[in-house]
């Protein structure tokens, strides 16, 4: 059985590296479905100016072309939102592991709608890193989730 806490550091650690860089600490990471990890990213949004580089895209740009996604599990801190959660469906990850969706529910029941196996870990880790940033940075935040 695989272990999902382990993968949920990898994202962990990808999400405080984007804290430190000034970012928005979100983190995500790629394994097969043997545990291996393939890659891993965080949101780059704030550091690279591009609106486009979530954790989710980042680590799936990282792991390069794969010929299949079916056996892929995408690892992210939080709920990935309608954007990352449609790069999922597009490419046909199997499985999602979701470190927590109470601060942001993203598209986590849509995917399960589709039959991807979506698992919420509901980390206190992760929502504790969320809730921290969210405190001092809102405005950042409001700017991620596409508040005005």
């Amino acid at each position: 059985m695989l272990d999902y806490q382990s993968m949920l550091e990898v994202a962990i650690g990808e999400a405080r590296a984007g804290l430190r860089e000034g970012g928005i600490p979100i983190g995500a990471a790629i394994f097969r479905s043997d545990g291996t990890l393939v890659s891993a990213g965080h949101n780059r949004r704030v550091q690279e100016s591009d609106p486009s580089i979530h954790g989710e895209t980042d680590a799936f740009r990282k792991a390069g072309r794969q010929r299949s996604y079916r056996d892929l599990i995408m690892v992210t801190t939080l709920a990935p939102c309608f954007y990352c959660s449609g790069l999922v469906r597009q490419f046909g990850f199997g499985t999602v592991i979701v470190g927590e969706s109470r601060t942001f529910a993203g598209g986590c029941e849509e995917l399960r709608a589709l039959g991807i196996e979506v698992h919420d870990l509901d980390s206190p880790e992760c929502k504790a890193m969320m809730d921290d940033f969210i405190t001092a940075r809102p405005d950042l935040w409001n700017e991620d989730i596409g508040v005005d």
